[in-house]
């Protein structure tokens, strides 16, 4: 039985008047990949950034690693941090460095360590997602998909115990989408007892590539369990969301 990577206890957290968690439990399991899925305004982003120390809970405990996350101070929150990797929406590489430079970031700010060996370790990110011998080159240079591939080394340079993908496929053609959702498969494959957390839309990739999906809706867990069990759901809620129709008990603002 794996043990959870993330559990969040009781979470609360408002902003104003709005209440985005609602005493949210959630579980995620370890070494695995799992899809958070919901509509916008759900509570993803904000629950991503209670994992990542960016936001402090109203209410509840976050055990990450078997470690209650909340109190730490920022030193702490410093040292915390470097067990994660991040795949952001739109790459986020700064277009003033090259490619080497942009995966080699993240070993300059945190690691202590020899630059030949921070360099070696760039060639290698870089050959596990397929893009060998472009260091030179700069994003500017790059297709869509080979900066999200530069992305996706950049954030495996550091060897993270859990890597959190910010909606990783959104605007991307089909392609390029099967191409990251393959991505992510691989690695979790190749990365031994990498956790791998995706914030999604796209219910298609969830399907296909989560071994593991927590649904969420008004601020609590409405579904969590295998794709299989989803396509098995007949909560109307989660079956509102699966069909895309805007009629049903689900509310849209």
């Amino acid at each position: 039985m794996n043990m959870d990577a993330v559990e969040f206890k009781g979470i609360s957290k408002s902003f104003g008047k709005r209440r985005v968690l609602d005493g949210l439990d959630l579980h995620i399991p370890q070494g695995k990949i799992t899809f958070i899925l919901g509509k916008s305004g759900e509570g993803k982003s904000v629950t991503i950034k209670h994992i990542m120390g960016l936001l402090k809970p109203d209410a509840g405990q976050i055990i990450v690693d078997g470690e209650d996350i909340v109190g730490k101070t920022k030193e702490e929150f410093r040292q915390y941090r470097k067990k994660f990797g991040m795949l952001f929406q739109h790459a986020a590489l700064f277009d003033s460095m090259t490619v080497g430079e942009n995966v080699l970031f993240p070993l300059v700010e945190h690691h202590r360590t020899s630059m030949q060996t921070m360099l070696t370790r760039v060639e290698e990110v870089l050959a596990q997602v397929g893009l060998p011998n472009i260091q030179h080159k700069y994003p500017t240079e790059l297709s869509t998909g080979e900066k999200k591939r530069v992305g996706l080394a950049r954030a495996l340079v550091t060897k993270p115990h859990i890597i959190l993908y910010d909606e990783p496929t959104t605007g991307m053609d089909p392609l390029v989408s099967e191409m990251i959702d393959g991505l992510i498969v691989q690695m979790s494959k190749e990365e031994q007892d990498l956790t791998s957390i995706v914030i999604s839309h796209d219910l298609k990739a969830a399907l296909q590539t989560a071994e593991y999906i927590v649904f969420l809706y008004q601020g609590k867990v409405a579904l969590a369990g295998t794709p299989a069990a989803f396509r098995a759901a007949k909560d109307p809620v989660v079956r509102q969301f699966f069909s895309g129709k805007v009629e049903g008990p689900m509310e849209f603002l």
